[in-house]
């Protein structure tokens, strides 16, 4: 089902230092960077290797990733992970009793498909997976 690490989403309050920070610092080249305004953040994504660092700031404090800074801090948010059938994923994730934050897979940044899985279905983790198009 998972072919591979598609990128880990860091939270962050301010993407503009966060995006100094790893260019400065870890010295990393900014790819991509787009507002998804259905999720309610900004992001920002840096390529390592055949995945992606990505960052994303909320657009509102309301905002799940709003909440997620408010009540957790900013640090790892979610694991995404590439399938290849992310209907198929998320029919099987079902049938094996998974909780499903999306059971519909909906429009993600770059053109993609993606599904969250729920924490409580994941030891704690929340998952994202992602389909190129």
């Amino acid at each position: 089902m998972l072919s591979k690490i598609e990128h880990i989403a860091l939270a962050v309050s301010d993407l503009e230092a966060a995006i100094d920070h790893y260019t400065q610092i870890w010295g990393l080249s900014l790819e991509h960077r787009e507002t998804v305004e259905d999720q309610g953040v900004e992001e920002a994504m840096f390529r390592l290797g055949d995945s992606y660092l990505q960052l994303l700031a909320p657009l509102s404090p309301e905002s799940p990733v709003g909440r997620f800074i408010r009540r957790s801090g900013e640090g790892l948010h979610h694991i995404a992970y590439e399938v290849d059938d992310i209907e198929q994923a998320l029919s099987d994730l079902k049938k094996s009793g998974v909780t499903l934050i999306d059971e519909q897979p909906r429009t993600g940044s770059r053109g993609t498909k993606i599904a969250f899985v729920h924490p409580k279905g994941n030891l704690g983790l929340l998952v994202e997976l992602v389909q190129k198009s």
